[in-house]
């Protein structure tokens, strides 16, 4: 059996777990489930994040822009709202509300701490 394997990471999410093993897990609509870990997926994003903020108090997570336009902001400075293009990425401080806004249609690279992990429904 191979240790090289493939990955559509247009279909997976890639789940690192505490022990650094890494499994693939299929996208699925709906709240991400969270680990014991961090998840790295790519995300095509058409549209605001639909939800109206989210936070992860178990760590840091990581934001790339692979190609298009997003805005980051997070609530404890709304003000200092981050545009991010091709190549650009940010992080999103352990226990930061924020939400991501569309700019232009965009290719996202999010690496997600978890376990524990909360969002609020839109309204």
């Amino acid at each position: 059996m191979s240790k090289v394997i493939p990955v559509d990471v247009a279909g997976f999410m890639l789940d690192v777990h505490r022990d650094l093993s890494v499994s693939t897990r299929p996208y699925k609509p709906g709240p991400p489930e969270r680990i014991d870990g961090m998840t790295l997926g790519f995300v095509t994003v058409n549209r605001d994040a639909p939800h109206n903020g989210e936070v992860h108090p178990d760590g840091d997570e990581i934001l790339y822009v692979i190609s298009g336009k997003l805005r980051v902001v997070g609530e404890s400075d709304p003000s200092a709202a981050i545009d991010l293009g091709p190549g650009e990425a940010c992080i999103v401080c352990k226990g930061e509300w924020h939400r991501v806004i569309m700019l232009e249609p965009a290719q996202l690279l999010h690496i997600t701490p978890g376990p524990r992990g909360d969002y609020r429904p839109l309204k």
